[in-house]
């Protein structure tokens, strides 16, 4: 059925989800339109809040982890600095419990970061592709084109003119699908919304001049997507570039200053949503301990964050309006959920939060067979005085060599109840072999 889906997504991740956002979108524009305000720009934010509200507890999750990290880095890279240049299995094997204790005792995962980001990545890109293609997932907007495209697919040479339009090029493929060739009517119809969405007012006007027949067509139509599209005296179907030649051509200042306004307030609103985002410590940052990894890490995320208002810019003064608008109402509601999450985090008892996972952490392992003093070890595991690093605090009943026992112990454990294929028996093969080779 691809030959009805406009310029509906199609991938298999994507696809869905711009479907269900795009059933989010309709609706808003249908409630808009029965209070007498069929507005794309008004439905364009009041569906950016609906969205980042419904992601609202994963960004939760994701600065809570930004905020546990900060407490948490310094005992990993005790850990790291502790096992440096130390490759023997057994060294490795401590080294990764060790670690895993870490995270278990602030109760957050390796990958949990990149998990809530890998969640929220085809929901945002979905969200643009509603945003951009309006008529694939709004039946209203879709409608305000008839009867001018069945008109002008009746015009001999309409496919050849449609073509040489400035965005019709995105849709080659369309021109040449079997089913454009063969005539079928869904799909013709579909291309040449495709492309008529994305025309110009000075495209729109060419219809008429080279179609004398369809003006009074392409008025009508012309006249349902200017009140769509009309927000606070800016046409958003345009992109701001144009605009801006319309405004020159014109002498208009107001038009002038219209279209300017959505590059910039996208690049002031993407800054200031940049320095509300968690900042890591400087002092931690600047960790002598720190691996050039991380810092170069570090780094390409502080350029990140200055390059990101400038591209905002460039890209919303090429993209028609309504994305330039998209893109402002997103940092926008972004910035205002960002100061409610940093005052809901920073009421958050920290302490609180890592001794309760530590309890969690002691349950779990319990379960697993291991003894409640080797647990212990792990949890609180000293890292004093490692490489100058400051480490965790270490339980007070323990001392050194019992630590070291404990972790001897678990590293047995493991070792004698290693499941078969599994990374910890595969290890031990090579430990026996070796220990055998040694021998000889």
């Amino acid at each position: 059925m691809s030959d009805i889906l406009l310029t509906q997504n199609s991938g298999r991740i994507v696809g869905p989800v711009a479907k269900l956002l795009g059933y989010i979108m309709e609706g808003i524009f249908v409630l808009l339109d029965k209070i007498g305000i069929p507005n794309i720009g008004l439905a364009i934010i009041l569906f950016t809040i609906v969205i980042y509200l419904l992601l609202m507890p994963l960004t939760i999750k994701q600065q809570k982890f930004s905020k546990l990290s900060v407490k948490m880095n310094p005992e990993l890279q005790a850990i790291q600095a502790k096992y440096k240049g130390k490759n023997d299995n057994e060294s490795m094997m401590a080294m990764n419990m060790e670690t895993k204790a870490v995270y278990a005792k602030y109760g957050v995962s390796p990958s949990g970061s990149c998990v809530q980001l890998l969640i929220q990545m085809p929901i945002l890109l979905a969200l643009y592709r509603v945003i951009y293609s309006m008529p694939a997932y709004v039946s209203k907007i879709k409608e305000a084109f008839f009867p001018l495209v069945d008109n002008l697919i009746a015009q001999e040479g309409s496919s050849e003119f449609i073509q040489t339009f400035s965005q019709a090029r995105m849709y080659a493929r369309q021109f040449t699908n079997e089913s454009f060739v063969g005539g079928v009517t869904s799909y013709v119809q579909n291309t040449f919304i495709d492309v008529l969405n994305k025309a110009s007012t000075t495209e729109w006007l060419s219809i008429k001049d080279k179609f004398p027949s369809l003006s009074a067509d392409v008025d009508h139509t012309l006249s349902l997507l200017n009140q769509y599209n009309n927000f606070l005296g800016l046409n958003i179907g345009n992109s701001p570039s144009y605009v801006m030649k319309e405004a020159v051509a014109s002498r208009s200042f107001l038009l002038l200053i219209a279209a300017l306004s959505v590059p910039v307030l996208s690049a002031v609103t993407q800054w200031i949503n940049v320095k509300l985002m968690p900042q890591q410590d400087t002092q931690q940052n600047n960790n002598k301990n720190a691996s050039d990894q991380q810092n170069a890490m570090m780094q390409s995320m502080k350029t990140m964050n200055m390059m990101m208002p400038i591209m905002s810019a460039i890209f919303c003064y090429t993209l028609p309006a309504g994305m330039g608008l998209y893109w402002i109402a997103g940092s926008v509601v972004r910035s205002i959920q960002q100061v409610v999450i940093n005052k809901h985090i920073d009421k958050m008892d920290l302490d609180e939060v890592i001794k309760k996972n530590e309890e969690k952490a002691k349950k779990k392992m319990e379960k697993a067979g291991v003894r409640a003093q080797q647990m212990t070890a792990y949890a609180n595991m000293n890292t004093k005085k490692v490489s100058g690093i400051p480490k965790a605090q270490s339980g007070p009943n323990m001392t050194q060599e019992e630590r070291e026992e404990a972790v001897r112990k678990a590293t047995e454990y493991y070792s004698k109840n290693a499941k078969p294929g599994s990374m910890m028996s595969k290890a031990n093969m090579v430990k026996q072999y070796n220990e055998k080779n040694n021998k000889k």
